[in-house]
C-alpha cells in the first residue's frame, strides 16, 4: 500500500491531468447521484464545503439546496473548522489560510443531519484520507450527523491508510459509485448502484 505521501503525490498528479471544465462535468455526476441518497433529500440542516479547483466542485449545490435548507459551510480557524450558515454569495469572503469562500456572521451552534466531506482520497471500506491537517476529523468527532465523502472515482481506492483519529465516512460517492459503509442502519438499504461493503 502506498503511504499517504505517495498517495497525495499521486493524487495531485491525477487532478493536474484534468481541465477544470471537466471536473465541473465530473462533480455534476457526482452530484446527480447524492442528491438521490435519502439522508440528503431528507435533511434540514446540511453543512457542504465551498470547492477548490482540485475538489468535487460545490458551488452551484450549495446555492441550490439553500433554496429549502439551512446550508452551512466551515470557516477556518486557526487549526480547526467553525461553521456559519450561507446567506447568499453577497455574505462570502475570501478565508484568510487558503482564500477558499466563508460565510460571513454568526456561528451556527444548531443540529445538523449531514455533513458532506472532501477528501484527497476515499476507499471502499469507507476510510477517508484529507490533505493532512486534521480539520474533519477534529469537526466530525464532535457531530452526530451522516457523513458523506464525495470524490472523482480516480481518488477511490481499494485501501488507504488510516490512523487511529481518522474518522470513517458513512457513505461514498463518485461519478459511478456510492459506497455505503456496513452498519445495522444501512443494512436494509436496498438501492440500484449502491454497494454495501
Amino acid at each position: 500500500m502506498k503511504t499517504k505521501q505517495e498517495l497525495r503525490q499521486l493524487v495531485r498528479t491525477l487532478k493536474k491531468a484534468i481541465p477544470l471544465d471537466e471536473k465541473i462535468i465530473r462533480s455534476s455526476e457526482i452530484w446527480q447521484r447524492a442528491l438521490e441518497i435519502s439522508y440528503i433529500k431528507d435533511a434540514k440542516a446540511i453543512l457542504l464545503y465551498w470547492s477548490m479547483d482540485d475538489e468535487v466542485f460545490t458551488h452551484s449545490v450549495v446555492q441550490k439546496l439553500a433554496e429549502t435548507k439551512t446550508v452551512l459551510l466551515p470557516v477556518v480557524d486557526g487549526d480547526d473548522l467553525r461553521i456559519k450558515q450561507f446567506r447568499g454569495l453577497d455574505n462570502m469572503r475570501a478565508g484568510e489560510q487558503f482564500g477558499i469562500g466563508e460565510p460571513t456572521g454568526d456561528d451556527y451552534t444548531g443540529d445538523i443531519d449531514v455533513i458532506v466531506v472532501p477528501g484527497v482520497a476515499f476507499d471502499r471500506q469507507c476510510n477517508r484520507m484529507g490533505r493532512g491537517r486534521g480539520f474533519y476529523d477534529r469537526l466530525l468527532k464532535t457531530r452526530d450527523a451522516i457523513k458523506i465523502g464525495v470524490a472523482f472515482d480516480f481518488q477511490l481506492f481499494d485501501s488507504v491508510p488510516t490512523e487511529p483519529f481518522d474518522v470513517k465516512m458513512d457513505c461514498v460517492v463518485s461519478e459511478k459509485e456510492t459506497i455505503w459503509q456496513k452498519t445495522e442502519q444501512n443494512q436494509n438499504l436496498k438501492i440500484n448502484n449502491i454497494h454495501i461493503i
